[in-house]
């Protein structure tokens, strides 16, 4: 029968130590392994003065290993973590620079080089430290897909997202309509979009939307027509119309000369003449508050000049009234004709 190996033939010496500088995280897991059952051994045996020993030497093993692969992990670290910041600042300045990749496109840049690169410090430093890499990367592949289902949304939002960034229908600063919403892109994150309205509130809208509805953008040519719509009555004639209403945007700066200012016909309506007073604005964040602005100028202008801007009424002609004889409805309204409407 073999006896029990003693506790320092169990464990590596400290001489044992520098000639395994080379010896795996994952042997010295099953040496603590065959050392846990040897003290577990020792202890049912009431060898309590080999069991101190054995632990001792065990503790101090182990220690030295990992402290060997600590210092190294801990100098990779560093050395990464200056490589990265060196890269990563002429990388910010290069895209702050760069007329053609918009604000929302850097910051998702920007955002993948630190994922990446923090990822890849990761891997080196636990890699240093004696962690198995394709254990660990396999497990969090599998977590990858599992997390994928739990929250497809998000992933389908983030998808769209970076469409939106590479696409560019849209930019910060843009005026645009979606689902009938009208405001100015205030942030586009790679979740969702930030729309600014026209009372000062933020409306957030998922990128998948963004890229499914129809997006109407209004600055995306910096140049934009403004139609303000009116009626005249039938009476009136669209020349007058155009004679009084095309000098009040003559000497209106934010307005170009070129295209010229037109009013047009574009209906004839049930109770008027339907007009168009058409203009380009320089500036198309101006849109709102310049239709406003002369909306009310076309109505006073065309109410200046008498000319008539009709409402939707109704007339009744009353043919055979023996039902209304007797009643006020047919009572003379200048003594000689009963009233008509």
């Amino acid at each position: 029968m073999v006896p029990p190996q003693s506790p320092a033939q169990q464990l590596p010496s400290s001489q044992d130590t520098t000639a395994t500088d080379t010896t795996a995280v994952d042997q010295a897991v099953d040496q603590f392994s065959n050392a846990f059952s040897e003290a577990f051994r020792l202890l049912l045996a009431g060898n309590w003065e080999g069991l101190y020993d054995h632990l001792t030497d065990g503790a101090l093993y182990l220690s030295g290993l990992f402290a060997e692969r600590g210092l190294q992990a801990l100098a990779a670290l560093l050395l990464l973590y200056a490589i990265y910041r060196v890269l990563y600042l002429p990388l910010e300045r290069a895209l702050d620079r760069s007329d053609s990749i918009g604000l929302g496109l850097q910051s998702l840049l920007l955002k993948t080089f630190r994922v990446v690169t923090f990822f890849f410090i990761g891997t080196v430093v636990l890699d240093q430290l004696g962690v198995n890499i394709a254990v660990l990367i396999g497990g969090i592949g599998i977590a990858g897909i599992v997390a994928g289902f739990a929250a497809r949304d998000s992933l389908e939002n983030f998808i769209a997202g970076v469409t939106v960034l590479v696409d560019k229908p849209f930019g910060v600063g843009d005026y645009i309509k979606v689902n009938d919403q009208y405001g100015q892109v205030d942030e586009i994150t790679l979740r969702s979009t930030r729309l600014r309205t026209v009372r000062n509130r933020i409306m957030v809208l998922p990128n998948t939307e963004m890229i499914k509805e129809k997006v109407m953008n209004h600055t995306k040519r910096n140049v934009l027509r403004l139609d303000i719509p009116f009626g005249i009555a039938y009476k009136e004639r669209p020349d007058e119309a155009r004679e009084v209403l095309l000098p009040i945007v003559e000497d209106d700066d934010r307005i170009l000369s070129d295209p010229s200012p037109t009013a047009v016909v574009t209906e004839m309506g049930d109770s008027s003449v339907n007009m168009l007073l058409r203009f380009y604005l320089r500036d198309p964040s101006q849109e709102v508050p310049m239709r406003w602005e002369y909306t009310e100028k076309v109505r006073e202008t065309l109410r200046d000049a008498d000319i008539e801007i009709p409402f939707p009424h109704r007339q009744l002609f009353l043919d055979e009234a023996e039902a209304f004889e007797g009643t006020d409805l047919l009572a003379p309204t200048n003594g000689d004709h009963p009233a008509t409407n």
